[in-house]
């Protein structure tokens, strides 16, 4: 008999649960159209875009991330499903972010830009994480997948660990000109703890694979001397 699965499973295995996840990525885009179609973005309406889009892509991030720890802690192997989806999403409100400090903040100018990056050093973090995560949106399909091969494919994708760092640093300098850490701090702890279990796991498998080693060498040894007995 085969085990019944758990209502969460269950859940994420229903065809609607893909679309319906994708509608709530937007929902952020959609609140922010709505609210300067409205004229409704407050006194700064640039910094309000700005900081949305830029929070968005963090905590998005944050979630992609998020979700190995997850499978690997529940047994929900389906959250696999949306971890891609979530990515390119982080890229979407990335790239927003960076075009809303380009186009409304310094008019598109490479001039006012370069200015901005020497009056404002921290958005040289954010364009560098932008920078990372432009190859893995660009490889997130099956077909460069197949180009690149599992491993490299991999090997490449492992760049998220550092986007996730430099984007974090990017929101804690840019909070530090404005005296207010408080929020940073907080998605750095996620990101550290995220990570830590990362690094936890993959210390685990590094020693199960090297006390197999050893027993495999401790055998052959034993084959040997039996041999020459």
């Amino acid at each position: 008999m085969g085990t019944s699965l758990s209502w969460p499973r269950r859940l994420l295995r229903v065809r609607a649960a893909k679309p319906l996840i994708f509608l709530l990525c937007l929902l952020p885009f959609a609140g922010l159209f709505w609210r300067g179609w409205t004229n409704n973005l407050g006194p700064n309406p640039e910094q309000t875009v700005i900081w949305t889009t830029g929070l968005w892509a963090l905590r998005l991030l944050l979630i992609t991330l998020a979700v190995t720890p997850l499978r690997k802690l529940t047994g929900w192997a389906e959250l696999a499903r949306f971890r891609r989806m979530f990515g390119l999403f982080v890229f979407f409100y990335a790239l927003l972010h960076f075009t809303a400090w380009l186009g409304l903040v310094n008019g598109f100018s490479i001039d006012m830009a370069a200015r901005d990056i020497v009056k404002h050093p921290f958005v040289l973090a954010g364009m560098t994480a932008l920078l990372l995560m432009t190859p893995l949106a660009l490889t997130s399909t099956n077909g460069m997948i197949k180009r690149l091969g599992a491993r490299r494919w991999q090997a490449l994708h492992r760049l998220v660990y550092v986007v996730g760092a430099v984007a974090v640093f990017h929101f804690w300098w840019g909070k530090l000109a404005k005296n207010n850490t408080a929020s940073p701090t907080v998605y750095a702890v996620i990101l550290a703890v995220l990570l830590g279990l990362r690094l936890r796991w993959a210390w685990r498998a590094a020693q199960a694979r090297r006390a197999s080693l050893q027993g495999e060498r401790a055998a052959d040894d034993q084959g040997k001397s039996r041999s020459l007995a």
